[in-house]
């Protein structure tokens, strides 16, 4: 069977019949074929995507207008469609935006705002619109009214994929009694779609999750089978406001830095570098100039003046190459060059150029004597040819000082007259790059080898290029221009290696609204049941000129579930992660931990830890890097995976010590319930040997076990209340003593009255070995039960 493309050529137009055949497509088209790629290809999941982004449309929407988050859900099963209905208590949206943002793909106003925002490129809420339009057929229903407006603006629209534009059905203005939102200003969206619940847990994770992380929002969540409802955290208050910053200089990618390069209107590269990068000052971008220029014009060799017991007159070299002057001014003249280059140590070209010249302007301002260009030429060269007429002499110092004591003389001497060799060619100023000197030595090092019968290991290459590149001197030439290095890759190239090398300080963390250690153990605390909360949030780092800041928090036992792996949560600028967790650089990144470093069971000695624990990771970012378009799961990026694993050590640290401490608690406890099984018989037998009384086991017991032992006392009215402290450090003890009738003159103490009942109430703090009495006046028909806090159980006796 002949193929297609078999028939090219065999006939003429081909190649213009192949050209007729292709056309534009618009990017609501490409997603209309390709919707998976949003997180919409089934109907299970297609109802998660939808409600996460209208979500964090809502979320985004009411915290830039300041407004505490209230979103109403809600899911109604119909016939053939479910219709998700989203509505939140923010600014609203001009009748103008409307059609905009919800019909018309790629567009927003934060793709190129270089701060943390949840949706950055304009395509999550319309592309849940184009999802509810392919599978049903029916436009959106979208109602808004913005602050102190009498009406609110509804449509009913669907986007044409042919154009990536709105197509608006119904366009009218709602009066307060005709509308349907709760609230004077906000917005609310319907929508139909495809769908069925069997991806419910995964809504109600989402929900849960985007909880703990947004503890100043209120979300409720109305489905079929019941309600979630995730309350605002007392306290909570709306996440630090974010400015937009300009990009750190540190990560920026090549093809970047040439189109920032092309669009800037500095002429210099140091203005650029003020201009467009943060934390970038003046004296930061001399120092990356300076780090450029080494790069693309290499340093210049500095060498030494000839010695006290050299033949060579420096002087004497001077004044032969000054010609017409008198003799007086001559000599004065060559004895401040001489000086000025004795006193540097080591002398650049550049360098012996600048000091020939000063020197020469302060003889003429001082005697009027001018000592012009030819002369400044002729001294120049005559005096760089004695500094460079021993260079092997140079480098032998330079690699003596750089190789062990094991290298011989003839070696180290070879080995330098070899690098020597390699400058004074064609460019006469002894000018290399870090590169070309490491080929130099590299060079050097074979041919040593190869004829002198040594060995020259990698180490000792290194060190002797580190120790002459030190040497040698940053040239004075400008820089090129921005223009100039736009226009050369490799230029651009130089520019960004030195960009990398220079020291920053970190970027401004104003751009970035994480979460911070205290609230989210606090979302934890509201949406979890458990024994230990632990939260972490690291300092910013960069990832390609972005910075970023990660989190992560751990709760264990309680109510947690012990059955299988952990719960491992990831989030994204406060987004839950709820799909692709394999395919989460936060997922491989806990799996590699050492989880039995930190007491929890690791079948394998890999992958997720076993327990009744969560582990939430939080990455907020500029621009998170996504594996996909629909934001499911983070890439692979090896600067953010550190911060996670060191994130998540932090808080896995806590965990470690409050389980080593609830292990010891354990065995502690069981320790003492075999004493007290014992102690009583003990007793017993001991008081029919002696003829005495029965001993307090009570007291024996907290003695035994360095205890903190409470135990009441009652005379006469008066309730004494002993708190013995028999271990070795201190206890900050709170006891409460409840007590049925109205208590009198407590010591030092607190009395609260609540429903009939009196808490006397005393916060003691007692040293090892000491003791601390509280008493009160009560009447002797008064009951009362003791209630301390503060000491674990496993410490604590109470005798009542």
């Amino acid at each position: 069977m002949t193929s297609f493309q078999q028939t090219l050529g065999e006939e003429d137009g081909i190649a213009e019949e192949l050209a007729a055949s292709q056309r534009e497509i618009s990017i609501a088209e490409f997603f209309e074929k390709n919707k998976h790629m949003l997180g919409f290809d089934s109907g299970a999941r297609g109802l998660v995507t939808a409600v996460k982004e209208a979500v964090d449309n809502a979320l985004d929407a009411t915290e830039e207008a300041g407004i505490l988050p209230d979103i109403y859900v809600e899911i109604q099963e119909n016939r053939d469609y479910y219709t998700l209905i989203v509505e939140d208590n923010g600014p609203g949206i001009t009748k103008e935006q409307i059609p905009k943002i919800f019909g018309k793909l790629l567009y927003g106003s934060r793709f190129h705002a270089r701060e943390q925002a949840r949706g950055q490129q304009g395509i999550g809420i319309s592309a849940a619109v184009l999802y509810s339009q392919l599978t049903s057929g029916k436009p959106v229903r979208i109602e808004s009214r913005t602050q102190d407006n009498g009406v609110a603006h509804y449509y009913e629209l669907i986007i044409d994929t042919d154009t990536n534009e709105p197509e608006i059905d119904v366009e009218k203005e709602l009066s307060p009694a005709e509308s349907n939102l709760r609230g004077t200003h906000g917005t609310r969206i319907e929508m139909d779609l495809e769908a069925n619940m069997r991806a419910r847990s995964q809504l109600h994770d989402y929900v849960k999750h985007t909880a703990v992380v947004n503890p100043h929002a209120r979300i409720e969540l109305q489905e079929p089978a019941g309600e979630i409802k995730a309350e605002r955290a007392e306290g909570a208050g709306l996440p630090d406001e974010t400015e937009e910053i300009r990009p750190h200089p540190h990560g920026v990618e090549l093809g970047t830095l040439i189109k920032m390069l092309g669009d800037t209107d500095s002429h210099t590269i140091s203005g650029f570098l003020q201009g467009e990068f943060t934390r970038v000052g003046k004296k930061t971008a001399d120092n990356i100039v300076d780090e450029f220029k080494d790069r693309h014009y290499g340093r210049e060799m500095r060498w030494r003046p000839p010695g006290v017991d050299s033949d060579t007159d420096l002087n004497a070299v001077v004044v032969g190459a000054v010609s017409n002057k008198d003799a007086t001014h001559t000599k004065l003249y060559a004895d401040r060059v001489v000086d000025a280059i004795e006193d540097a140590g080591r002398v650049a070209y550049s360098e012996l150029e600048a000091i020939v010249a000063d020197v020469a302007d302060d003889m003429e301002s001082e005697t009027g004597t001018v000592f012009g260009d030819t002369v400044q030429e002729n001294v120049v060269d005559a005096v760089w040819a004695e500094l460079t007429a021993d260079r092997a002499g140079d480098v032998f110092v330079a690699v003596d000082d750089a190789t062990t004591n094991k290298k011989d003389d003839a070696t180290v001497r070879g080995l330098a007259e070899r690098i020597a060799n390699k400058f004074g060619g064609e460019d006469a100023r002894d000018r290399a790059t870090r590169d070309e000197l490491g080929e130099y030595v590299y060079r050097a090092a074979e041919n040593t080898e190869e004829y002198d019968d040594a060995t020259i290991g990698e180490t000792a290459r290194e060190n002797v290029v580190d120790e002459l590149w030190a040497q040698m001197t940053t040239v004075p030439d400008d820089p090129p221009l921005v223009r100039e290095v736009a226009g050369d890759r490799d230029t651009a190239s130089e520019l960004i290696s030195a960009m990398e090398q220079v020291d920053v300080m970190a970027p401004p963390t104003s751009c970035l609204s994480p979460i911070d250690a205290d609230l989210l153990e606090a979302g934890l605390r509201k949406e979890f049941d458990a024994d230990f909360y632990s939260a972490a949030t690291r300092d910013a780092e960069v990832h390609g000129g972005d910075p970023f800041i990660v989190e992560a928090g751990i709760a264990y036992g309680g109510e947690l579930q012990d059955e299988g792996g952990v719960d491992l949560m990831r989030f994204a600028n406060r987004v839950p992660l709820v799909y692709q967790r394999g395919a989460c650089a936060t997922t491989n990144v806990v799996k590699d931990i050492g989880w039995r470093n930190y007491n929890l069971d690791q079948p394998g000695g890999s992958g997720l830890p076993q327990g009744p624990a969560v582990i939430m990771v939080h990455v907020a970012s500029t621009n998170v890097p996504f594996t996909s378009e629909s934001k499911d799961a983070v890439a692979s990026v090896p600067e953010i995976e550190d911060e996670i694993e060191l994130a998540v050590r932090e808080a896995a640290r806590d965990l470690k010590s409050f389980l080593k401490k609830r292990r010891s608690m354990r065995k502690r406890q069981e320790k003492q319930s075999v004493i007290m099984d014992i102690l009583p018989t003990m007793a017993e037998k001991v008081s029919e040997m002696t003829d005495r009384g029965q001993v307090d086991v009570e007291d024996s017991l907290a003695r035994i076990m360095n205890n903190v032992l409470v135990e009441r006392e009652r005379e006469d009215g008066t309730v004494t209340l002993r708190v013995e402290n028999h271990g070795s450090s201190a206890a900050d003890v709170d006891v409460t003593d409840i007590v049925d009738a109205e208590p009198g003159d407590p010591s030092d103490g607190n009395v609260v009255e609540m429903d009939g009942e009196w808490f006397v109430k005393w916060s003691p703090s007692v040293s090892g070995g000491e003791t601390a009495e509280l008493t009160y006046e009560v009447p002797e028909d008064a009951s009362s039960d003791i209630s301390v806090k503060g000491v674990e159980d496993a410490r604590l006796t109470v005798n009542q």
